[in-house]
């Protein structure tokens, strides 16, 4: 227990948002204390209160299980939008670093194509396309550029790695490319993903809640950025849903950044 008690006041601050923020999603609707659609106009903006802990808002939802709600959409478009950009960028940034030649060239073309949109304005218009977007709908316009980061991260290690000894190595006993990639090469690419991904979650959560906010949401999920669109009506009347609504949203980006930052001092050699 002493040794389980150290290692906890020794957590960094970001890890511990990021595991509160994960809890908070996995549980969060089985837990909040009414449901976040629900209208009560007779209690609209209340301040915080014993029956409404971090108060009301619109209709009279609650705003505690409103943020608890939405915990839960941000933490699944930010795993599912992460995770397939980092499998999709690894493999394609991967392949043109060690390959070269042609295939670098027309994949480094299309990441570069893609990097000349602003990102925000290449989501807008990817959801613009459909009449009500939903929730894969926001995953795909999310991950359709996200994966260009990934993939020059794997592309420029890549370049480094395949002219290490143990890879040439590999090569030169005639073991087979795709084995090389598996074996030798995307192993040490871990590291520095790992890091870019943690970044990159908060990343991702941040343009969920600014796609929510400009009314590109996923239809009637709940959503910390359509919360803060609300409170942004009536900011200086009740500044307390906007106040929570920011709050939640500055403090969880914040989380992923210093745990990106911890991971690298504690996975990169040359900062130990």
């Amino acid at each position: 227990m002493k040794k389980l008690r150290d290692r906890l006041r020794n957590t960094p601050i970001g890890v511990t948002i990021v595991v509160s923020f994960f809890v908070m999603g996995l549980i969060g609707p089985w837990i909040a204390p009414y449901d976040p659609l629900a209208i009560d106009l007779l209690h609209e903006y209340e301040p915080p209160s014993w029956a409404h802990l971090l108060g009301t808002g619109d209709n009279g939802i609650d705003i505690l299980s409103a943020l608890l709600h939405g915990a839960r959409l941000a933490a699944i478009v930010g795993i599912v939008v992460v995770g397939v950009s980092v499998v999709l960028g690894t493999l394609v940034g991967t392949w043109a670093g060690y390959a070269g030649g042609f295939s670098d060239h027309i994949i480094t073309g299309v990441a570069d194509l893609v990097q000349a949109f602003p990102a925000i304005v290449l989501n807008i218009a990817i959801l613009a396309l459909v009449a009500r977007p939903g929730l894969m709908h926001l995953i795909v316009a999310l991950a359709i550029n996200g994966w260009v980061l990934y993939a020059r991260l794997a592309r420029a290690e890549t370049l480094s790695l395949r002219e290490r000894e143990f890879v040439e190595a590999a090569r030169a006993l005639g073991v087979p490319t795709h084995q090389v990639l598996r074996r030798h090469v995307i192993p040490n690419l871990l590291g520095p993903l790992v890091i870019q991904a943690t970044t990159g979650l908060g990343v991702v959560i941040l343009a969920e809640a600014t796609l929510s906010f400009l009314g590109l949401g996923p239809g009637k999920a709940v959503s910390w950025g359509a919360l803060l669109d609300q409170g942004t009506s009536v900011l200086l009347r009740f500044p307390h849903v906007a106040l929570f609504s920011g709050g939640a949203i500055a403090v969880t980006v914040l989380g992923f950044n210093l745990t990106g930052d911890w991971l690298r001092d504690r996975l990169d050699p040359r900062l130990r």
